[in-house]
């Protein structure tokens, strides 16, 4: 797999507190620097700007920064489903200066592509799950129509004549589409991006009649008219869309389309440096303020411990691998 070169550093805001170079080891050791800033702490994102993994790095490495005393750099190393940052990181040195902003995408890979350069439990020291995100069907009101049962109809009427849109082959939404699809008998056709901001373009347009998307995106696309939210993969409405029914209320069931967004050191990484790690991030996730506007969009603070979210990752690794499967699916 060829490694794109990285793209230019975005660094977090500083604070007052960076010039005493602290170290990133147990509370309260200060390694001696005079005046010089410590090395900053760097936080992959495998994916563009602007995507949830990456706001989300951004949001939280800000607050981290100020727990741990140092910078906190994001760096978006997208390519190959997100191989390419998250390989980078597990050749980095165990140092807990380079971390990992994954999502569930780290748990489809080893199944979608025929090898990955390395494995997705193994790998990697887990720190903490940040964020959660739940999935909705959106429709171009034109193209797609204005409701989960207009759009079954016209698909129904013309199999493989609707388009449906996604950042990419093997990512969430495009596997997401992959269940409804199977579940409610329907025959609509796959036009991958390279990337979210494509996709959203393109159904706003009317180019593509659906895609399925994170709450967070479908907030802002339901205050525009031209797309209509039709319906949740939860379990339960969502009170960022109160009036959208899930899927299962409109008799279409076993849809799942629930993100996670976690945070990885290599593995190696020594236990006090995980657990420092893991107390900044939670600390930050604590905060009643520091991700209101995360929040408000439709993003569930998690936290929590490095052992949950090792667990997350392995056992989405067989029900995904499933999906796959069946679905006939390869990133190759």
């Amino acid at each position: 797999m060829n490694l794109t070169p990285p793209s230019p550093r975005t660094v977090l805001p500083r604070r007052a507190a960076m010039a005493a170079g602290l170290a990133l080891a147990m509370p309260g050791t200060v390694r001696a620097q005079g005046t010089a800033t410590a090395r900053p702490v760097t936080i992959i994102v495998p994916y563009t700007p602007g995507a949830p993994p990456d706001i989300i790095a951004r949001a939280v490495g800000e607050g981290m920064s100020r727990r741990l005393g140092r910078p906190v750099v994001v760096e978006n190393r997208p390519g190959a489903s997100g191989n390419i940052g998250t390989e980078a990181v597990a050749r980095a040195a165990p140092d807990g200066n380079t971390l990992l902003l994954q999502a569930t995408t780290l748990s489809m890979n080893v199944s979608l592509f025929r090898t990955i350069p390395y494995d997705p439990v193994a790998s990697f020291a887990p720190i903490a799950t940040l964020m959660e995100t739940e999935g909705t069907l959106a429709l171009n009101a034109s193209a797609g129509g204005t409701s989960l049962a207009e759009f079954m109809a016209r698909a129904k009427a013309r199999p493989g004549g609707l388009n449906y849109a996604s950042p990419g082959v093997g990512t969430p939404h495009h596997l997401a589409m992959e269940l409804f699809k199977r579940r409610a008998g329907l025959d609509v056709t796959h036009v991958p991006y390279r990337g979210l901001a494509g996709a959203i373009t393109d159904i706003l347009a009317g180019h593509v009649a659906a895609m399925f998307i994170h709450t967070p995106q479908a907030v802002e696309l339901s205050r525009d008219g031209r797309v209509r939210v039709v319906a949740v993969t939860a379990d339960a409405r969502l009170p960022y869309l109160p009036t959208v029914a899930t899927l299962a209320e409109q008799g279409v069931t076993g849809v799942v389309m629930r993100d996670w967004y976690g945070l990885f050191a290599p593995a190696g990484t020594p236990p006090e440096l995980i657990a420092r790690l893991n107390e900044a991030a939670n600390d930050v996730l604590s905060a009643p303020d520091a991700l209101r506007n995360l929040v408000a969009q439709g993003y569930e603070v998690v936290g929590g411990t490095p052992e949950a979210l090792r667990e997350r990752v392995a056992v989405a690794i067989p029900r995904w691998a499933a999906v796959v499967r069946d679905a006939g699916i390869t990133a190759e």
